[in-house]
């Protein structure tokens, strides 16, 4: 198939202004079905990707298929270079000879993943290739495969549980299946939010979200799993803030995503500023002793200094006060006087606003709601299950023999023995970022 050929006019389920306003109101996961059928990503498998990439070689990071109670953080994988064909091979199992690196991992005990390749870099001398994506079909002219990315892995290759700061996430998987572990940004107490491996806009849970260890972690029984396999052609909404465990159970997975900018990404993008200038303050002080930084996620180029950082956080609060600024002026023009704030009402463990409301209206055979799994605890009130985690937590500590103590609004555990990770944990968990930021946009906004 050609690619960036101009596609004939398909009927819809949902128009553009429709898919759109789903996708910015919507603050629960969902699926679309029927909205890609003629996109010719459609056609994305290996084959066609070995095909078109030929011989360029690509990273991808080496997992262990064993189950354990701890994330497998990408900090802890190994990682090799390979073609999308010899990876194809090695999945396959024809010749060891074409495996190339990939002879050195048994796929009976690995798995492989090319996980977060930027289309744009991939094909920067095939820019045609970049309209096989068409996002405008959900309401976004213009977006089309430079601002999306490529994931390929094999049976097992997944994701640790994390949530991304910055926008929603729209994915489309084109090839095998994909199950998704999903929570809602109200569960972050129970997922114990860590900044270290540290990845500029990703905030990782200390959970395995698929193994716990609830001793270890008794509040995450208070979670509310949210649980969907997504199927070829299948577009899942993964609204703002809500954290992801995402695992290929398919020989072969091939998804293309888009991170879709929101008004709020402003504030977001201050506390980002904020995380890493601690973490790097931090870590780069342990590091003056040990010279590596295995506190970084591979994604990071390497630490930054703490004059880079405050510059990196002035442009960050410059960017949100001149955009507060104007908006406001915009809506004084507009109105007359300030917007008020759009209510909000308790459905289902969150806050849903009035226009989320009214896309409420467009569930059905073309867009399906993720719906939670239910367990023993979402059967009861969250404050009877902390009731009950408290003392099981307490006899646990008193049988190690060591003093514990738990701060439930933050989730973080310390014992006698203070690290600075834990100094840490606490210092940039997500609820103490976003006072600090609001503290300081405060005191910027009223000069």
């Amino acid at each position: 198939m050609e690619s960036g050929v101009a596609r004939a006019a398909v009927v819809k389920p949902f128009t553009p202004n429709e898919a759109k306003e789903i996708v910015l109101s919507l603050n629960r996961p969902a699926v679309f079905h029927n909205m890609v059928h003629d996109w010719p990503v459609s056609h994305w498998n290996i084959t066609y990707l070995s095909e078109l990439l030929q011989e360029r070689e690509l990273r991808f990071r080496i997992g262990k298929k064993k189950l354990d109670t701890e994330p497998q953080f990408e900090t802890q994988c190994d990682y090799i270079n390979g073609t999308f064909r010899q990876f194809h091979e090695w999945i396959q199992g024809n010749s060891q000879e074409e495996f190339g690196p990939f002879s050195q991992c048994d796929r009976t005990e690995f798995w492989a993943y090319a996980d977060y390749k930027y289309l744009a870099a991939l094909f920067n001398d095939r820019p045609e290739i970049l309209q096989d994506i068409s996002w405008a079909d959900f309401g976004f002219p213009g977006r089309d495969g430079r601002e999306s990315t490529l994931w390929v892995g094999s049976l097992g290759a997944n994701t640790p549980c994390h949530i991304d700061s910055y926008g929603c996430n729209l994915v489309l998987q084109v090839e095998g299946r994909k199950k998704w572990h999903l929570f809602p940004p109200e569960d972050t107490a129970y997922l114990y939010p860590t900044r270290i491996p540290y990845e500029e806009s990703s905030v990782f849970s200390k959970v395995n979200v698929v193994n716990p260890d609830r001793n270890r972690y008794p509040l995450f029984s208070a979670a509310h799993p949210y649980v969907i396999t997504l199927h070829p052609g299948q577009v899942l909404l993964v609204p703002r803030l809500w954290w992801h465990h995402v695992e290929s159970i398919d020989d072969i997975t091939v998804s293309v995503n888009s991170w879709i900018e929101l008004d709020s990404d402003h504030e977001a993008r201050v506390e980002e500023a904020i995380t890493r200038t601690v973490v790097c303050a931090f870590k780069s002080a342990e590091s003056s002793v040990n010279t590596t930084c295995d506190w970084l996620n591979p994604t990071e180029d390497g630490a930054t200094s703490h004059e880079t950082n405050l510059q990196y956080l002035n442009r960050a609060v410059s960017a949100y006060t001149e955009h507060k600024r104007t908006g406001d002026e915009l809506r004084r023009n507009t109105h007359g006087i300030e917007k008020p704030e759009m209510k909000t009402m308790k459905m289902d463990g969150h806050q849903e606003s009035e226009k989320e409301q009214s896309t409420d209206s467009h569930f059905g055979q073309y867009l399906v709601p993720v719906l939670p799994l239910l367990t023993d605890f979402t059967k009861r009130e969250t404050n009877d299950i902390r009731a009950e985690l408290r003392p099981r937590a307490a006899e646990k500590e008193h049988k190690d023999g060591d003093v514990h103590t738990e701060d439930d609004s933050l989730g973080i555990q310390t014992s006698n023995s203070i690290t600075s990770d834990e100094v840490l944990d606490c210092l940039v968990n997500p609820q103490v970022v976003r006072l600090v930021s609001q503290l300081l946009l405060n005191r910027k906004l009223c000069l």
